[in-house]
């Protein structure tokens, strides 16, 4: 396998996890479970926001908590948004990190209740879920969060050292591995399932779904075509991620135009082979939403 070296710009990110208050557990905060007191900010071109934004519409919360969409790009050199300055210096006292998205605030306050995406959809699921189908059921937390390490490491991580500049050709292709062994795993297990852990939509299926998008939206960019042609060889996983694509909450937030221009801002200069072949048309999927 080869790549192009690439001249990476990455964007600037705040310290993780810089705010981390909980819906309904921080008696201190006060910060109980009332609609429309929470707004949240992000941008479905940043995998965390796509995530964030998919379990929203799940639990069909457009009246509950509002939702401020950003701009695709960092507009601020730092990467952070210039909009969400106002609610970080309220929050954190001469604040000099990047003001940065997805973002849970709160409307009473004009402060940020947290930045931590994971939480965020958990509070939003537990306090605000009543009568939808639940991302996270009773009993599949342990699931879902050996998913989002699977997809965390196995495949986000794997394909960011397959496809990475400056390092040896034995490393990428042992990256290249790990990545094509778990993409393997996870079709064998689709076989005659539509969903990932239940018989419905689970934030499993959310996790699993945003990481194949950011796989061929992104991360085929660096690598060669007969790497992404191995990985397209997968067909029920892909299958899996079209039927998905196709679901109104998940396919009317995919910004193929915003991630394609978030991407572009990130790394610059040339691309590998692969940069040409699509796993996915997932502009037709997504379209059958309308």
């Amino acid at each position: 396998m080869s790549v192009t070296p690439l001249a990476s710009v990455p964007f600037a990110q705040p310290a993780a996890s810089a705010f981390r208050g909980r819906i309904g557990r921080d008696a201190r905060s006060g910060h109980y479970a009332v609609p429309r007191r929470y707004r949240l900010h992000l941008a479905p071109s940043c995998p965390d926001g796509l995530r964030i934004a998919v379990v929203h519409s799940l639990l069909g919360l457009d009246d509950v908590c509002p939702v401020t969409f950003l701009d695709a790009v960092p507009d601020c050199p730092d990467g952070g948004h210039s909009a969400l300055r106002p609610l970080y210096e309220a929050s954190a006292h001469r604040y000099t990190g990047a003001a940065a998205g997805p973002v849970l605030s709160d409307d009473w306050s004009g402060r940020i209740v947290s930045t931590h995406a994971p939480d965020i959809t958990r509070d939003l699921a537990r306090h605000f879920g009543d009568g939808r189908p639940a991302p996270y059921p009773c009993g599949a937390e342990s699931e879902i969060e050996a998913v989002e390490r699977l997809c965390g490491q196995d495949i986000e991580q794997a394909a960011q050292r397959a496809g990475a500049a400056g390092t040896g050709p034995a490393e990428r292709a042992a990256a290249l591995d790990k990545l094509l062994e778990t993409l393997g795993s996870l079709e064998r297990w689709l076989v005659g399932r539509e969903y990932l852990i239940r018989d419905q939509v689970t934030a499993a299926d959310v996790e699993l779904w945003v990481t194949l998008v950011q796989l061929d939206t992104v991360h085929r960019h660096h690598l060669d075509a007969a790497a992404v042609h191995r990985i397209a060889g997968h067909p029920t996983l892909w299958a899996y991620a079209r039927r998905l694509a196709a679901h109104p909450a998940f396919g009317t937030h995919l910004d193929l135009d915003g991630i394609a221009r978030r991407h572009h801002a990130h790394c610059r200069g040339l691309e590998a082979a692969g940069s040409a072949v699509q796993i996915l048309d997932w502009a037709s999927h997504a379209a059958r939403t309308s």
